[in-house]
This record gives structure tokens, C-alpha cells and sequence, in this order.
């Protein structure tokens, strides 16, 4: 993966470059809902990054975001790009947003993942096997043994609440456990890897945005439930020492 990696990392510094230019203000047009919004920068960076892929590896296929599906080689691995993951912030001109991008088997098991933070200009990384880095340097989840006292990340469906969410987000307050939505999930995700978050939750699992940050939290020695979801089901990443803690909340609200 030494040449993967590399280039992923390459990219990342591209794209954070990118996404911090000055944005037109007229550049944002809905998709599928006014809550569904794509800017021309998320257009960009996507297309830039799959031109450069497709150069270098041209038997890999490619998942994005903005574009789809490009079919690589039978049983070649499979690129994941999300270009700007929380583009209602970028749109917004709120400063909590990303560039993901992983490597996936045929089978869709991690490989490798890189997630940029373009505003703090912060690098996650890790490939499957080599432990999880940020800007080069290990990273080791949280050594807490409680959820109590200590931070919860979280993201919407979309715009929406889903299943057994609010149930979750009160039993998390019953335990004095702060919870904090900031509307990447790529971005969200990543902080257990850093042991900024004791343990993060999604309701929807998409390959695009969280894959790359699962990889690096469980090689930065987190637990994820389950630990590779099937599309569109909840995930839960939690540091080791919490991790019985936070499955028994899953299981009581979530997974009911």
C-alpha cells in the first residue's frame, strides 16, 4: 500500500488546499433536496481526484460521491471518495468539513484510509495492518473507561433524526456523556482515532464518508459495532475501555 498511500495522502493535501480557496457565492444548487446541496468545489475536487486515480491505477474501480460507480478490474480493489464531506457547513461557510478517501478489497473490506481536515490542516491515516497516524504521527484512541464526563460525536440521517437516535442521546445525557453533532461524518468519526471523542455513532453507514474514518479509529485501536456494516445500518465506534459500556447503550436504543 506504499504507493496507494502516497498518493492518497497527495490528494488530501490537494483537495485541502482547494476546499480553503474563497468560494463564489452563487456556486451551491440542490439535488435531490433543499437539505441535499452540491457545490461546484465538491464537482471539482471529485473529478480531479478520479482523473488522477484512474491515471494511476487504472484497473482499480472508484466510488464517489458526486459521480458514481466506475467498474475497475474483476476483483481489483475499489477506490471510496467523498470530496467534501459536510457540504452544508462548507456551504454555510462554517469551518467543520472534509475530504475523504479510502481503498477498499472487491469484497469492500478497508484497505487503506485517509481523511483531511482541510481548516486545521490535519491528515488521518492508516492502512490496514500499520496503525492509524495523524500528519505522520501514531495515534492511539482514548484510554477512558467511562462515557461519563467525556464527549459523544454524532451526525443527522441527512437532515433527520434516525431509529432509536433520540433514545441514544438520552441516555447519553443521563450519564453526563456531552454529545455533539458537527455535521461531518467523515470528520466526526476520526476524532476516536485521536481520543478527542471517547465514541461516535452514525445512523447510516455509506462507504464513501465513513469507511476511510472506521479503518483508521479500529487501527487506532478502537471497537466498531459491527465491524463493517452493511449500507445504510448504524455504526458505533467506541474507544476500548468504554467500548462495553457504549455497546450495552447501542443494544438498549439502537439495536432493540
Amino acid at each position: 500500500m506504499d504507493r496507494e498511500r502516497a498518493l492518497a495522502t497527495e490528494l488530501a493535501e490537494w483537495a485541502s488546499e482547494r476546499i480553503r480557496r474563497p468560494r463564489a457565492t452563487d456556486e451551491v444548487r440542490e439535488k435531490a433536496t433543499p437539505a441535499d446541496i452540491v457545490t461546484d468545489t465538491d464537482e471539482a475536487v471529485e473529478s480531479y481526484v478520479r482523473e488522477v486515480l484512474r491515471r494511476e491505477f487504472p484497473e482499480y474501480g472508484i466510488e464517489g460521491e458526486e459521480y458514481g460507480v466506475h467498474e475497475g478490474a474483476a476483483g481489483a480493489p475499489h477506490w471510496v471518495i467523498d470530496p467534501v464531506d459536510g457540504t452544508t457547513n462548507y456551504a454555510h461557510g462554517i469551518g467543520w468539513c472534509s475530504f475523504s478517501l479510502g481503498l477498499a478489497t472487491g469484497e469492500g473490506k478497508p484497505l487503506l484510509g485517509v481523511v483531511a481536515d482541510p481548516w486545521r490542516g490535519e491528515i488521518f491515516s492508516a492502512v490496514k495492518g500499520g496503525g492509524a497516524h495523524l500528519d505522520g504521527r501514531p495515534i492511539h484512541a482514548a484510554a477512558h473507561s467511562t462515557l461519563t464526563g467525556h464527549a459523544f460525536l454524532t451526525e443527522w440521517a441527512a437532515h433527520a433524526h434516525w431509529p432509536g437516535m433520540d433514545d441514544l442521546l438520552r441516555e447519553l445525557a443521563a450519564r453526563h456523556c456531552t454529545v455533539r453533532i458537527m455535521g461531518s461524518t467523515a470528520l466526526s468519526l476520526v476524532q476516536v482515532a485521536a481520543g478527542r471523542a471517547t465514541a461516535a455513532a452514525i445512523g447510516e453507514f455509506h462507504p464513501v464518508d465513513a469507511l476511510p474514518p472506521l479503518l483508521i479509529a479500529t487501527e487506532a485501536g478502537a471497537v466498531a459495532i459491527p465491524e463493517l456494516p452493511p449500507y445504510d445500518t448504524p455504526l458505533l465506534l467506541a474507544a476500548p475501555g468504554v467500548a462495553e459500556e457504549a455497546t450495552a447503550l447501542w443494544r438498549k436504543t439502537v439495536l432493540r
